[in-house]
């Protein structure tokens, strides 16, 4: 059989087109026609009315290429117009968009019923999520090229955006450029942010959002050079009525002392350099603001840290001991007072029960430091007591009942002798 024959047929002259999506990817990328397109949906909705505007864009979306064109989308939403290469707005004689955050009146209310549309898009069509955060924080870098009204209607915007969920704090860390810093924009901007957010949100969830962004520890970076210091910081929200934020920044900068701290001691003892580590701590309790028995936790946690401790438990029980013995008279120097005492015997207390490794040789280490007299007689009583913690309370007062009750046949037997 011949090999023509056996010839597949061929169609002539049919014209194959491709699937909707192929041309969909190979389009021509043109914002300038969606800009049209869009300004055109938008128009079409009755002036003032935002509840039409939203419909008209949730009926839009079936037609216009939302998910190619989300920049384009959020630049014409939130501005009005286009936004050229630098920041500066496209002029080609088109004009602005007749609804945007840019085109609101300035004040927290009429912000609020715009920045509500972009709820009611979003809720619609959820994969403009990720575009809207990235357009935002393109838009944020550029908030040197906008007018003061503007900036002031987009830092509202951004605050209720960040408040409801519909951008996380992340934004703002573009704020972060040292143009922007230096000329005290950055901080004008987040201040707005900060305080809208603050009427919608608790400082604790605010504090919690920052941690997810890795941003707790860096509000002072948004404040110039020269300004970049606690009194400044509280001076300043103070003077913005936002006294729960300077609360807020206080604590998470003793939570930063403390750390550093714990860390300072930890590395002075792993290096075995114990004098220097005296004489950080001495000056440590005076500049940190700490009383004793909240600076003497950081001093027992520091030594625990510096000890790789190993699994094996004959090794540990015998270790422990050791630690406390060779730094008994570090933990004495900032031991001096009963209620001090009976922080130090707490704390070891919980941590003891948090790392079940060390939790039989409580009544030793206990007994090593009243040796040493680091810890007293009355302050072990008292724990016993009425100072013990919750934590495996019937597992170390069962532990320490030996212990205590030679201390107390032993301040009777004291009690006699004074009275013969």
């Amino acid at each position: 059989m011949s090999s023509a024959a056996n010839a597949k047929p061929v169609l002539q002259g049919v014209k194959i087109r491709p699937r909707k999506g192929v041309q969909k990817a190979t389009a021509k990328f043109e914002p300038t026609v969606f800009r049209d397109a869009f300004i055109s949906v938008i128009s079409s909705a009755t002036p003032g009315n935002l509840d039409d505007l939203s419909t008209k864009l949730d009926a839009a979306g079936n037609n216009l290429e939302y998910r190619r064109y989300a920049e384009t989308l959020f630049e014409l939403l939130i501005t009005g117009r286009l936004l050229a290469p630098g920041g500066t707005f496209l002029e080609d004689g088109t004009p602005a968009s007749p609804f945007s955050i840019f085109q609101a009146q300035d004040d927290l209310a009429s912000i609020r019923k715009y920045v509500d549309v972009f709820h009611k898009l979003m809720r619609r069509y959820k994969y403009l999520q990720r575009g809207f955060e990235d357009t935002l924080t393109n838009l944020l870098q550029y908030i040197n090229k906008f007018s003061p009204e503007d900036t002031n209607k987009l830092a509202m915007a951004t605050g209720l955006f960040c408040a409801s969920g519909l951008a996380s704090l992340t934004v703002l860390t573009v704020l972060f450029k040292e143009h922007l810093v230096k000329e005290g924009l950055s901080l004008q901007f987040v201040t707005t942010v900060f305080k809208i957010y603050l009427i919608d949100q608790s400082v604790d969830q605010f504090g919690l959002n920052l941690y997810k962004v890795g941003m707790s520890d860096r509000l002072l970076d948004f404040f110039p050079p020269n300004k970049r210091d606690e009194d400044s910081f509280a001076r300043h929200f103070e003077a913005e009525d936002m006294k729960q934020l300077v609360v807020y920044q206080n604590k998470k900068q003793l939570v930063l002392r403390k750390e550093s701290i714990i860390e300072n001691v930890k590395t002075f003892l792993e290096e075995g350099k114990t004098a220097e580590c005296m004489t950080f701590l001495k000056a440590q309790s005076k500049e940190s603001g700490l009383s004793e028995p909240e600076f003497i936790p950081l001093i027992w946690t520091g030594i625990m840290a510096s000890v790789d401790w190993g699994t094996r438990m004959d090794q540990i029980d015998g270790q422990i001991v050791k630690q406390v013995q060779q730094y008994s008279k570090l933990l004495g120097a900032f031991c001096t007072s009963p209620k001090t005492e009976i922080a130090l015997l707490q704390h070891i207390q919980v941590n003891f029960y948090e790392d079940a490794r060390f939790i039989k040789q409580f009544r030793a280490v206990t007994q090593r430091l009243y040796n040493n007299d680091v810890l007293s007689e009355s302050a072990i009583l008292y724990w016993a007591e009425k100072g013990v913690k919750p934590q495996g309370k019937t597992v170390f007062m069962k532990q320490m009942e030996p212990f205590i009750h030679w201390l107390k046949n032993a301040s009777d037997e004291e009690d006699s002798e004074e009275e013969e």
